[in-house]
């Protein structure tokens, strides 16, 4: 659980939206992903072996789970071309159009009000894929099964999975390409496929 100010702090990390502040519902029930784990997944995004720049630049990229849609909004800041983002709570979906709005991505961004369970088919599949539901609900494994069934996973596409640091994850038909621990939260890179 993160204090009012650190709310209050929530920016983009790097790119054309450098240090634009974003809106966080009140109450916690959104638990935005902190400023320093955003930046070590860029940073890995951008320079492991196993990616590179071009998993982000002009990537299609879904933020499941989006609450105050960090994670798409920093991968639009650097260069993604375009991010759906899926969301069901009301707060949080206010906020995460605030954000939309304040980066000026209507364009390149397309908001989802619903259940990541039961998602629509896609339009497009995604190449990188952020997950970062309720810790400790088992969504993860539920999440991959769903979208990839309605198509918003692409071949090979990369998925970012956010979740608590003692929970289990199991994936079939993902592959673990890399895992950080940062505080109570894991970071679990994984490839479709």
């Amino acid at each position: 659980m993160r204090n009012r100010r650190s709310r209050s702090m929530l920016r983009i990390v790097a790119g054309s939206h450098r240090g634009r502040r974003l809106a966080a519902p009140p109450g916690d029930t959104t638990r935005p992903t902190a400023e320093r784990v955003r930046q070590a997944v860029f940073d890995m995004l951008w320079h492991a072996p196993w990616a590179g720049r071009a998993v982000v630049e002009e990537a299609r990229v879904l933020d499941a789970f989006a609450g105050t849609g960090a994670m798409g909004l920093e991968a639009l800041s650097r260069g993604a071309a375009h991010a759906t983002f899926m969301e069901r709570d009301r707060a949080a979906l206010a906020a995460l159009r605030t954000n939309i709005a304040a980066c000026r991505e209507e364009p390149r961004a397309r908001v989802v009000a619903g259940d990541v369970l039961k998602p629509p088919a896609a339009a497009a599949p995604c190449g990188l894929v952020f997950l970062d539901p309720p810790y400790a609900q088992d969504l993860i494994p539920r999440a991959l099964a769903a979208l990839s069934a309605a198509g918003w996973i692409a071949p090979a596409a990369l998925v970012v999975a956010e979740l608590g640091r003692e929970e289990a994850l199991a994936a079939p038909g993902f592959s673990e390409v890399a895992m950080r621990e940062h505080g109570a939260a894991r970071v679990v890179f994984l490839r479709a496929g």
